[in-house]
């Protein structure tokens, strides 16, 4: 007991940490987001646009659908460009080219390289220089640069409208025609554009580099990486390989062998009490498959429109569904399913854990299921109504799109998801009373299950703290909170403790043992997971600050994941110590495939983008999907396959568990996963960041690059990774059916068996319902 004393201690002091340095920098992303300016007018006085136009087009923009059409500051899509680095390359473009043919009587192309260094050289003085005035909050631009800004809008506002000429191009980008119907829209719409591009320009006064630090690459106005960006790239990649080295070392030295404990004879869990509320949650896991079918169905047809922009093997699908509509419900729907399969392994789990059924709580899990799937179908109808435009701007924010990637709901579905959440929390807290009031082994895993499973009800609500129209830098610092603390942060700590307390309830190792081996893991994780919620925010108008403490702490998140692979192995072992357990074979060989994608998709391929250097060439390329799809459906996706399995083991016992089906699922989904990324992202991905370092990452995100022959031969690729990754999908699907349609012959229902509760364990569940 007084080393699991000291590791909560090790937990307390490692969160209260972490959330300081979150605060402190957070107030830091405050103090320092780039200005937007009052109004933006020439010497002359006369006003191009104003603060109003600026903020009303962030609007805009979240209104079609924002990170799901294109990126900004690399954040959002990938199959249109980066709007604000391609804005900066236009209007530097249109600049030197006005220029040339004013002076030189010639394109800029056709001048020699010394007139062409001497307009480079302006070009960066002119484009470089903040300009806004700190008394009145006036930017000040030359005439010549605002004809180059209009030339600029002009391009934008035809893209977005109907202009037939642009129709290739727009079919490139996989943009429906007229996306901004209203002519006023669009001008807002550019406006926006026009100012993230000037912040990635602009010099923050007193450091040398721009408000995005530099980024993106582009050789026209001198920006190349700052030299924090080469220094704190170098520390991450020390601060990694002493992090491994210390794990290596506390294992080879310092880890003692866990006592041996004898398996129980007969299965421990098949002598749980059904209760009403734990039946109630079989719903759950048959939502959870079909969101899955659902958003799988999506991905294909996202995937598809990078190689026919605007149709369905030649049908005109687009006009009903655009890609900004098939894009956002394929990533809102992994967000709900997953959660959706935790929400219900915490339902399920939480009577066993505390040992009794509360009154009433069958009806709180019928009315949360209600709610959830009212949130589910009406954000993702609020979300094509915005995308078609037929809401006013500031009601698309509320019940529409808030255009911001994995928090894309309309607010009104937002602040109802949040209120479902609090509704399970109260849910699971009245569950698991009983539990947290009893003094036994189980008692510190009950607690880590019960602060994880707070955190996951609660921390949802910081996605509330910014609103329509908060500064760009201070909407990606709250998102970020939602994104990777909320889901890779305590969901991993809640699935943590789950499992933890299902392997002490098998009785194949010791609560206590279960408990130090969960708080070490969560202390790991989070001692680096928290302050590195970061390394998403170099670049997004933050201070260099922010770029030192995502290098340093980021990189250590991969040293967590080698010790769950060593814990991952140890598990699988496992199964062979008790006859039984062979019923949860494919359950344990899901988490042992998270263990597998933990370590490739969010460590090596999460740490190929993370060091500074590395991202500030490969934001917004295809080498982040490789990393999102491989940490998102192989980590938190095959999490949650394996509980809905668990859960469905004990659910329906009687039923017939097709291995064949099971195997099936398994591998084709695994390989389906690793053929997408192996044939497609990855070797894209690749070949954009090499366009991206030597030419600027508005080429590597430009139609010019990617409707390349083998670019288009790479994505076609992605047709035989997808195919069996879909076989895998219908055959979960198939094998979940197959347990309500296939039971053997002659089965009758039996009254469940005797209970069997490894030593320590808390006492039966009170009766409340035939056994499953």
């Amino acid at each position: 007991m007084p080393s699991l004393r000291r590791l909560w201690l090790a937990l307390a002091a490692v969160i209260t940490a972490g959330f300081l340095i979150l605060g402190f920098m957070g107030r830091e992303v405050y103090r320092k987001a780039p200005p937007i300016p009052e109004r933006v007018q020439t010497p002359s006085g006369r006003v191009l646009l104003t603060k109003d136009d600026i903020l009303d087009g962030q609007l805009v923009y979240q209104s079609i659908g924002g990170q799901q059409v294109g990126s900004v500051w690399g954040h959002g899509a990938y199959q249109a460009p980066d709007w604000s680095a391609d804005w900066l390359h236009r209007e530097a473009e249109a600049l030197l080219s006005r220029w040339s043919a004013r002076e030189h009587g010639a394109p800029f192309a056709a001048l020699n390289e010394e007139a062409q260094a001497a307009l480079k050289a302006r070009l960066r003085r002119t484009m470089r220089e903040s300009g806004v005035d700190p008394a009145t909050g006036t930017l000040t631009i030359s005439e010549d640069r605002a004809l180059a800004v209009a030339e600029t809008a002009a391009h934008y506002r035809a893209l977005f409208g109907d202009e037939p000429a642009l129709a290739a191009l727009r079919e490139r980008y996989a943009l429906h025609t007229d996306a901004v119907p209203d002519e006023g829209r669009r001008d807002k719409l550019t406006a926006f554009f026009f100012w993230t591009a000037w912040a990635c320009a602009a010099e923050r006064p007193g450091t040398g580099a721009s408000y995005t630090n530099n980024w993106p690459h582009e050789p026209l106005i001198g920006n190349v990486p700052t030299t924090a960006n080469v220094f704190w790239s170098v520390v991450s990649v020390v601060l990694l390989l002493a992090g491994i080295g210390a794990l290596v070392w506390y294992h080879a030295f310092r880890r003692s062998e866990e006592p041996h404990v004898d398996a129980p004879a007969r299965d421990p869990l098949a002598g749980w009490t059904l209760t009403p509320s734990m039946r109630a949650v079989g719903k759950y896991c048959v939502v959870v498959v079909a969101l899955l079918v659902l958003q799988v169905a999506l991905g294909a047809l996202t995937a598809h429109y990078t190689v026919e922009g605007q149709a369905f093997f030649g049908l005109p699908i687009a006009d009903y569904l655009p890609y900004a509509v098939t894009r956002t419900w394929h990533v809102q729907l992994g967000v709900f399913w997953i959660a959706t399969a935790f929400l219900a392994a915490g339902l399920f789990l939480a009577p066993a854990v505390g040992g009794r059924e509360p009154r009433g709580q069958r009806l709180g899990v019928n009315v949360l299921f209600v709610a959830l799937v009212l949130v589910v179908f009406g954000s993702l109808a609020g979300e094509w109504l915005s995308v078609k435009q037929t809401f006013a701007l500031e009601t698309s924010f509320w019940f529409g799109h808030q255009g911001y990637e994995y928090v894309d709901l309309g607010r009104a579905f937002q602040i109802a998801l949040f209120g479902g959440l609090a509704l399970w929390l109260f849910l699971m807290l009245r569950a698991l009373w009983p539990a947290l009031s009893r003094r036994d082994a189980s008692r510190h895993i009950v607690l880590l299950f019960t602060g994880a499973t707070v955190a996951i009800g609660m921390f949802y609500g910081v996605g509330l703290f910014y609103g329509a129209k908060t500064h760009l830098s201070v909407m990606e610092y709250w998102r970020w909170w939602v994104v990777h603390l909320w889901v890779e942060g305590f969901m991993e700590v809640f699935a943590t403790a789950a499992i933890a307390f299902l392997f002490s309830r098998f009785g194949l190792v010791r609560p206590d043992s279960a408990a130090r081996a969960a708080l070490l893991s969560t202390c790991i994780f989070l001692v680096s997971g928290i302050p590195g919620t970061f390394h998403h925010l170099y670049f997004s108008g933050t201070p260099v600050s922010a770029m030192a403490v995502g290098a340093s702490f980021s990189a250590l998140e991969v040293v967590p994941l080698v010790l769950v692979g060593m814990e991952a192995y140890e598990t699988s072992q496992m199964q062979r110590r008790a006859g039984w357990m062979q019923a949860y074979a494919w359950p344990i060989r899901f988490f042992v495939g998270v263990a597998f994608w933990n370590f490739v998709g969010a460590g090596l391929f999460g740490f190929l983008i993370n060091p500074p250097i590395a991202l500030y060439y490969m934001q917004g390329l295809n080498t982040t999907p490789v990393h999102a799809h491989a940490a998102l459906f192989g980590v938190y996706g095959l999490l949650s396959l394996g509980l809905v399995l668990v859960m469905l083991r004990r659910l329906r016992p009687d039923a017939v568990w097709s291995e064949a089906r099971l195997r099936v699922a398994f591998w084709g989904m695994n390989g389906g996963l690793g053929l997408m990324i192996l044939l497609s992202l990855l070797p894209i991905g690749l070949a954009q960041a090499w366009a991206s370092v030597e030419h600027g990452l508005w080429y590597a995100r430009s139609a010019e690059f990617l409707q390349q022959p083998l670019l288009q031969g790479l994505r076609w690729m992605r047709f035989v990774g997808d195919s069996l990754f879909i076989a895998g999908v219908a055959a979960f699907a198939w094998f979940v059916a197959g347990l309500w349609t296939r039971r053997p012959a002659g089965v009758v229902s039996a009254p469940p068996p005797a209970a069997v509760e490894p030593a320590g364990a808390p006492a039966a569940l009170a009766s409340g319902a035939n056994a499953g």
